[in-house]
């Protein structure tokens, strides 16, 4: 069997990490698919891996803007896939073409949230959702099998998108080897000074459903209080929500004591800067399947983390959680983790061996024997 891959519209975070590892884990001949050729745009052919059955077709196309990349998606990509395969698969969630089969996957969860989709009020990005709701509800509607990430986001989606009819599983991600660390030993909060603080570390874009600025007042509270903590965020950022934050931290830490925007780090980067915190905060209200939180747990450290949409399925009991539009539930979430090395220790022990459940095999292994049976029973 011969399998099309549509990386047309995998532009940043977590679905280009899935494809590249998906295709560096991945043994299709084992599944009786001994070709795979991606359709993508030039700068992401470098980060996909060589493989003797793997044939990466950069679209001239795919490097222009957005009502030309749907050009070729709705128009070129159908031709390309009746030529070229057997069994489509689209990991960016959204295909609108005339080829079949298909499979496609649920892997942003602002188009199905409308509480979170409320928060960009009448704006492009309001309407960017709106849009997206529409594409991809359609293109689940017509396809002949839909990948979720977790359990929440299956159970959210299908209830709100009715006539769902081919087939469905539930996949997580992986975690990248390059992030395991086994738990470090923790040091009482008497260790700490505002000299050397405590260090806690906020991976993620910068936007309105990810809270940043209700973990920033919930560090200055703390830091009232005389508590040695430092935070760090890192990830890149929205203008108009990087603005509000400086704005925010103009008020609460005009020096920068205790408050560091460090900005967006390539991602090779990001193991070292986990193993360099005391402990990771995610207070993301809206996600399908954190990546970066899985990263956190794989890093050994102790987390306190938002007790919103699927972060429960992926932390489970091995860490504190909070209300992340609340910078008090917040404080209290991270007070429990500074004045008590013994939960630190047991939470950092019980989120890293969760994250080892995790694996990019296991991904590309369950991901591939799906495709192809789908295939079989689209009778491909």
């Amino acid at each position: 069997m011969r399998l099309g891959i549509d990386a047309s519209n995998l532009r940043i975070g977590g679905g280009i990490t899935h494809l590249v590892e998906l295709l560096r884990a991945a043994r299709p001949l084992e599944h009786g698919i001994d070709r795979v050729v991606v359709w993508t745009y030039g700068q992401m052919v470098s980060q996909l891996p060589s493989r003797p059955w793997l044939t990466v077709v950069p679209e001239p196309l795919l490097d222009r803007p957005l009502p030309l990349r749907l050009l070729w998606q709705t128009l070129r990509l159908t031709r390309l896939a009746r030529q070229a395969c057997d069994m489509l698969f689209a990991p960016g969630g959204i295909y609108a073409g005339s080829f079949r089969p298909f499979v496609t996957m649920s892997r942003n969860m602002l188009p199905f949230e409308r509480r979170e989709r409320q928060r960009y009020g009448l704006s492009w990005m309001g309407l960017r959702l709106a849009l997206l709701r529409l594409a991809q509800s359609r293109g689940f509607r017509q396809a002949s099998g839909v990948i979720f990430l977790s359990r929440y986001a299956c159970s959210t989606v299908m209830n709100q998108v009715p006539g769902i009819k081919g087939e469905i599983v539930i996949i997580p991600h992986g975690v990248v080897p390059q992030f395991l660390a086994p738990p470090r030993p923790q040091r009482p909060l008497t260790d700490y000074s505002f000299a050397a603080p405590f260090r806690l570390l906020y991976v993620s874009i910068l936007d309105v459903y990810k809270h940043q600025e209700q973990v920033v007042q919930a560090v200055a509270l703390l830091r009232k209080e005389g508590l040695p903590v430092k935070l760090d965020l890192v990830g890149p950022a929205y203008p108009h929500v990087l603005s509000r934050l400086t704005t925010v931290l103009g008020e609460l830490d005009p020096q920068g004591n205790f408050i560091n925007y460090v900005g967006p780090l390539p991602y090779e980067e990001l193991p070292g800067v986990n193993r360099d915190a005391d402990a990771f905060v995610f207070a993301s209200s809206c996600e399908n399947m954190p990546n970066i939180l899985l990263e956190a747990m794989a890093s050994g450290l102790p987390i306190a983390c938002a007790r919103r949409g699927p972060m429960p399925e992926v932390l489970g009991e091995a860490g504190v959680y909070f209300d992340p539009e609340d910078p008090t539930s917040i404080a209290a979430a991270l007070r429990a983790l500074l004045f008590s090395p013994e939960l630190r220790a047991r939470w950092a022990e019980a989120a890293y061996q969760r994250a080892r459940g995790f694996s990019w095999e296991q991904c590309a292994q369950q991901t591939f024997e799906f495709l192809a049976q789908v295939a079989s029973g689209s009778g491909r």
